[in-house]
């Protein structure tokens, strides 16, 4: 396995990064997962585009595109597989004990992992806890993921695969490291931006490709929508059977499923969407 690690492919045993990089110590980066299929990465532009907007909503400088683009091709060339989940991590780099930055520019790791098909459907929990839609770090997809390890053990302690938060004023939001949409009365919605969910990538191409609308929904919506269904890099889109302990039967649904067929069809048609 070769990690690309500030310039150069490494070994897993010589990739080493400092024990004081901001990333470590407090949290300061950023990072992408871009799904590969067969050495090639899929919706990668869109991905850096992201990547830039979240460098520079954290204040860091402006990532070197050409050469995370590089980065990725080495990495996917060096173990290729026929299907991987490739980890861009950008930090704010060599720094001081406490939360100022320090003056030696940024990190860059770029690393591969195999990873396999989701199942068709899966089961989620909702959680106590929620997403600050005005928070400093809102719509940044940060290294700071600490809430999402919390909400995501205890999703697995109940027998899900992910955990779904509602927002502070109790709108519902997103889940861990997805994207969430309902079907009522036929029509698909999902939580709008400005709910504080990340701008997923999937979830993206999903408005676009099946004319999905963005609503302002209570959480408790989960409670009575005839279907579920969660979108990210790795699960494309995936139906939920289960909320809490409400069963969805037949999922995935009618909607779910056409759904799941147009972005299959689609992103074998376009790798770079």
């Amino acid at each position: 396995m070769k990690i690309w690690l500030d310039g150069a492919l490494r070994d897993t045993e010589s990739a080493r990064v400092s024990v004081f990089d901001h990333g470590l110590t407090v949290g300061d980066g950023i990072f992408e997962t871009v799904k590969a299929v067969e050495g090639r990465p899929f919706a990668l532009t869109r991905h850096l585009d992201r990547l830039t907007r979240s460098a520079r909503g954290l204040g860091l400088e402006d990532p070197d595109l050409d050469e995370v683009r590089h980065a990725c091709a080495a990495v996917l060339e060096a173990d290729p597989m026929p299907l991987g989940r490739l980890r861009i991590t950008y930090t704010g780099g060599h720094g001081p004990l406490g939360s100022d930055r320090g003056d030696q520019g940024p990190t860059l790791v770029v690393a591969l992992g195999a990873t396999g098909r989701r199942p068709d459907s899966t089961a989620v929990i909702t959680v106590p806890w929620t997403r600050n839609e005005r928070g400093a770090l809102t719509g940044l997809k940060t290294t700071s993921y600490a809430e999402n390890v919390v909400a995501l053990a205890r999703a697995s302690q109940q027998g899900a695969s992910e955990a779904l938060f509602a927002n502070t004023v109790g709108r519902l939001c997103e889940g861990t490291g997805s994207n969430v949409f309902v079907v009522l009365d036929g029509e698909i919605h999902t939580p709008p931006l400005a709910s504080g969910c990340l701008a997923g990538i999937t979830r993206a191409l999903t408005v676009e490709w099946t004319g999905a609308r963005e609503a302002d929904l209570p959480l408790d919506v989960l409670e009575h929508a005839d279907e579920v269904f969660l979108t990210s890099t790795l699960r494309d889109v995936q139906a939920v059977h289960r909320v809490d302990g409400r069963a969805l039967p037949g999922a995935p649904g009618p909607a779910t499923a056409k759904a799941m067929r147009i972005f299959a069809e689609r992103a074998a048609d376009d790798l770079d969407p």
